[in-house]
């Protein structure tokens, strides 16, 4: 009788230790992930979350940078802000100079990228270097340098290349224009000098992942260059492409040294600001920290939208299974 009990006593003891291996297995492996994500998530609360909660805590005040948060003003500091010319000028130039970046910017960069990455251009190595290297510069030294290029009077580079080239070419003042666009599209010119380089290496990257052969089997099919570069290659790099679009937005509206020093902080006039360059002497500079609070916020959702909004559109094919 006991003889036929025990093997199932037996069995029904292998199935709990065989449920507490299972359970001790998952603690571990839970353990070990929060182990793992924990010391980033740590990072990201202290140096994003909390700045965020904070900074639009701050923005429901009159607070200047001192003492305890007593002056409370509810929205008004967003009714001004938008009431603001200066600041509804600001917001027009981060676009336009996003708009830019996405129409002129990527497209040199990608044409330099396949003229350095598979043309028949000699030297290409040293060519590669050449036009990576203004990347290397700091935004800083970047803005220095061209500031002599662009100088208004006649010895400046730009008005005596212009000026040989254009027949009665007057010179300009590139960096301070009131009230004209010239100002942006000058500093324009610079971010694009500054950051395609950068572009054209992710692309090179991004034409390494292009089967050559797929290329040269439409040629042969009797497909023409400009064919294979839309049908072939373009699409074979949509990634690299959707992700300089990311980066390229990003950085439209978060750069803030080259626009500041270059237009000598938006002058003249404050006709020349960014988002970015709008915080920092309307808010941070002038110690009106509340003002600025609500200015960072509206930075952050745009930032925010359109991140969550790209990611979920256009960028989100990149991890799906299909």
């Amino acid at each position: 009788m006991s003889g036929t009990r025990l093997p199932v006593g037996l069995g029904i003891l292998t199935r709990d230790q065989k449920r507490a291996d299972k359970l001790r297995m998952e603690t571990s492996k839970y353990l070990t992930v929060a182990l793992l994500v924990l010391p980033g998530m740590l990072i990201f609360a202290l140096f994003v979350l909390i700045p965020v909660v904070k900074a639009a805590q701050y923005s429901l005040y009159d607070w200047k940078g001192f003492g305890p948060l007593v002056d409370y003003v509810g929205l008004d500091n967003y009714e001004r802000l938008f009431d603001q010319k200066i600041f509804r000028s600001a917001v027009g130039h981060s676009f336009l100079i996003t708009i830019l970046s996405l129409a002129i910017q990527l497209p040199i960069a990608m044409i330099l990228a396949l003229l350095v990455g598979r043309g028949t251009l000699r030297g290409k190595k040293i060519f590669r270097t050449i036009l990576f290297v203004p990347f290397v510069f700091s935004e800083v030294i970047t803005a220095i340098i061209w500031s002599y290029v662009l100088h208004p009077s006649a010895s400046g580079l730009a008005n005596i290349v212009f000026g040989k080239i254009i027949p009665g070419f007057e010179p300009q003042t590139w960096l301070a224009a009131p009230g004209q666009n010239i100002v942006m599209y000058s500093v324009f010119a610079v971010l694009t000098w500054k950051y395609f380089g950068f572009h054209m290496i992710l692309y090179m990257a991004g034409l390494q992942g292009v089967s050559r052969d797929l290329e040269d089997a439409s040629r042969v099919d009797g497909a023409g260059d400009l064919s294979v570069l839309r049908y072939i290659t373009l699409p074979l790099m949509a990634s690299t492409i959707r992700l300089t679009v990311f980066l390229s937005v990003l950085g439209a509206f978060l750069q803030i040294d080259v626009v500041w020093i270059q237009t000598r902080e938006g002058s003249p006039a404050n006709a020349n600001h960014i988002i970015s360059t709008y915080l920092y002497k309307f808010g941070i500079k002038t110690f009106y920290l509340g003002y600025g609070s609500a200015v960072a916020i509206v930075l952050f959702v745009i930032t925010l939208v359109f991140s969550l909004g790209y990611q979920r559109l256009v960028v989100r094919q990149d991890y799906s299974s299909d």
